[in-house]
C-alpha cells in the first residue's frame, strides 16, 4: 500500500475523515478512488471510496446509494453515503486486497481452489442480485476484495457511474454489448466474472482458452461466450463451479470452501502486514 506523503492526497481529508492510504496503487485501473481513513474522533477505520476525478458525483452517489440495499455474505457492505460536499461511500475496514495487489503479491495467477473461491462467491453474490431484478454492473478485477474471510465484491454500479468514460474501467471486463454503449444487464455480469476468474487463473482478462486451467476452463469460457444470449446465467455458473453433492439438496455456498490454505501464504503475509500498519498509522489530530 501507499504510504502517505505531506503533501499527497493521501494524507488529505475527505468528508469528516483523514486518509491513511490508498488501497489501489498509482495508475491502477480502479472504478472509483479507494483509501483506508479514519474518523475524526480516531475510533473507527473504514474503506471510503470516491469518484475518480471527472466521473459525475451524483451519478456516484446514486449508485452508491443503491448499494446500501444490497445484501449477502461476499458483498462489502456500504454503511454510509456522504449527505454533503465531496462525494464519498463508506464500507467497514477489514485488511483486504484488490485482486490485482493479491496477484502481484503471489507473483502471478493464484492457484485453481482460490480461484474457485472467488468464483463461487462472485456467482452466488449475482445470482441473488439478478433474482431480484439487479444488476451490479461494476464488476471487474479491481472490485474483487481478498479477505481472511473470503472474497468481496465492491464497485456496485461502476459501468453506470462511468456514464461514457469507459477508458477508466479494465476493458477486459466490459462486456461487448457495454463497450458499444448498450445498458448494463445481467448477462454482463456474467461477462465481467468470467474475465475476472479469468484474470485470477492466468493473469490477464482476455486469455487464450488453452491458458486456462482444465477444471475451469468449461465455465470461465462459457461466461465469456461474446453473444449475451449463449450466455449462462449467474446461477448456472455457480452449478458448474460448484455443484452439490450427493448429500445436499442446494449447492454449495462459497463459505463451505473456505478451507485453511484457500488463500496462498503470500497473500496472507500481505493481509497481516497491511493490518500492522494501519493499526500503527498516526495521523496529525488537527
Amino acid at each position: 500500500m501507499e504510504r502517505p506523503r505531506p503533501n499527497d492526497e493521501s494524507a488529505r481529508r475527505i468528508g469528516p475523515y483523514r486518509l491513511i492510504t490508498r488501497l489501489d496503487p498509482p495508475r491502477a485501473l480502479a472504478p472509483c478512488r479507494r483509501f483506508v481513513a479514519r474518523s475524526a474522533d480516531g475510533d473507527r477505520t473504514v474503506l471510503l471510496s470516491a469518484p475518480l476525478r471527472g466521473a459525475d458525483p451524483a451519478r456516484f452517489l446514486t449508485e452508491a446509494q443503491a448499494a446500501q440495499r444490497l445484501l449477502g455474505p461476499w458483498i462489502a457492505p456500504v454503511t454510509e453515503v456522504s449527505a454533503t460536499g465531496a462525494p464519498y461511500s463508506v464500507t467497514p475496514y477489514s485488511p483486504s486486497l484488490p485482486l490485482p495487489v493479491a496477484l502481484a503479491v503471489h507473483g502471478g495467477p493464484l492457484p485453481v481452489e482460490t480461484v474457485r473461491v472467488i468464483g463461487v462467491a462472485l456467482a452466488e453474490t449475482l445470482a441473488a442480485a439478478h433474482a431480484q431484478g439487479v444488476t451490479h454492473a461494476g464488476v471487474s478485477p479491481a472490485a474483487v476484495l481478498l479477505t481472511a474471510d473470503g472474497p468481496r465484491l465492491t464497485c456496485f454500479g461502476a459501468v453506470r457511474a462511468a456514464e461514457g468514460r469507459l477508458a477508466d474501467l479494465d476493458p477486459g471486463a466490459l462486456a461487448p454489448e457495454q463497450a458499444t454503449g448498450g445498458r448494463p444487464r445481467p448477462p454482463g455480469d456474467v461477462y465481467a466474472l468470467g474475465a475476472v476468474l479469468a484474470y485470477a487463473a492466468t493473469g490477464h482478462t482476455v486469455p487464450e482458452r488453452s491458458e486456462l486451467p482444465d477444471a475451469l476452463r468449461p465455465s470461465i469460457s462459457s461466461c465469456l461466450t461474446r453473444d449475451p444470449a449463449h450466455r449462462p446465467t449467474a446461477a448456472a455458473v455457480l452449478t458448474g463451479l460448484a455443484p452439490p453433492t450427493p448429500h445436499e439438496t442446494v449447492l454449495s455456498s462459497a463459505g463451505s470452501l473456505l478451507t485453511p490454505g484457500w488463500l496462498p501464504g503470500r497473500v496472507v503475509a500481505a493481509l497481516a502486514r497491511q493490518s500492522s500498519e494501519i493499526l500503527a498509522a498516526e495521523l496529525p489530530w488537527n
